[in-house]
């Protein structure tokens, strides 16, 4: 009869005095990061579930004081913040769709070494990083196209973000030409290769690019206050922005105080309101982000 002896596990090696050190360190650092990271959102929560007059004196903080939903029901009782927030919506699918395909589209195109041409593209998209036409110029242009109020007035002057468009062409750089040139050898034109064989591959960076565009255009206000003339085409952002200004009586330097108090209340509101989407999707994207920008930085 035989008896069975259990394997013997090795024992881990306790960790140095320096590595002890250095972990305490870490977790106070961060710590101390998510704290300081998180205290403004939650304050802004608190303030939008406080009552007026403990907003006035000072007292809110984390935790709401004098606990009250007024402001939310006034808020969400107003027909043009749901007209607002629709629009919202509609243009940050819109544009973060057009953006994705024109980014992808170009980003492919300049990761291509044998592409005659190339360096001048390249210098063509960084030269807008550093120089632009100016407000009115791009007014000028816009309304001379014909875009204002329209979709296209928001989507396609910002449809191409160049860190963006670095980061995709680094990434279709540090994919193995052996994937393309099998797939040439099958028959497939470029742009077979590029639907069948570089967009599966390419799921990680294409979700975060569509993140990095959707919190853009959805927190974006300044193109639709210059372009849009009628208050129903206002997206939410701009919504925030009129009802803050009409709390607080306007840019007027006599505001009050009380009036710059209740207008923190109503902002706190608009912006739980608003902010609460894009936390709703960031989860579902969150595990493709490292990854994406990652391996979009392997090469420059």
């Amino acid at each position: 009869m035989t008896v069975a002896h259990k394997p013997v596990r090795p024992r881990r090696a306790k960790p140095s005095r320096g590595r002890r050190v250095f972990q305490v360190c870490n977790a106070i650092v961060l710590t101390a990061v998510v704290v300081v990271t998180l205290y403004p959102f939650l304050n802004i929560v608190a303030r939008s579930l406080s009552d007026e007059n403990a907003i006035r004196s000072g007292q809110v903080s984390l935790f709401p004081r004098g606990f009250n939903v007024e402001t939310y029901r006034l808020v969400m009782s107003d027909a043009m913040f749901w007209t607002n927030y629709r629009n919202t919506v509609v243009y940050t699918v819109v544009a973060t769709a057009v953006a994705i395909v024109l980014t992808t589209c170009y980003a492919y195109v300049l990761s291509k070494p044998q592409l005659r041409g190339r360096g001048v593209l390249v210098g063509i998209a960084v030269f807008t990083m550093f120089f632009s036409g100016g407000l009115i110029p791009h007014y000028v242009l816009i309304t001379s196209l014909g875009l204002k109020n329209s979709v296209w007035a928001i989507a396609l002057p910002n449809a191409i973000s160049v860190f963006n468009l670095l980061v995709m062409k680094a990434f279709f750089e540090s994919l193995p030409v052996e994937l393309e040139e099998a797939a040439s050898v099958d028959g497939l034109n470029t742009y077979g290769m590029l639907w069948r064989i570089v967009i599966p591959l390419s799921k990680a960076v294409i979700a975060t690019m569509v993140l990095f565009y959707a919190v853009s255009f959805w927190n974006s206000w300044f193109s639709a206050f210059l372009y849009m003339d009628r208050s129903e085409l206002f997206p939410v952002t701009v919504y925030l922005r009129n009802l803050i200004a009409g709390a607080t009586g306007g840019t007027s330097v006599g505001a009050s105080t009380e009036n710059l108090q209740v207008a923190a209340n109503i902002q706190s509101v608009t912006i739980v309101l608003t902010v609460v989407p894009i936390l709703l999707v960031y989860p579902f994207v969150q595990r493709y982000f490292v990854s994406g920008v990652t391996l979009g930085a392997v090469k420059g």
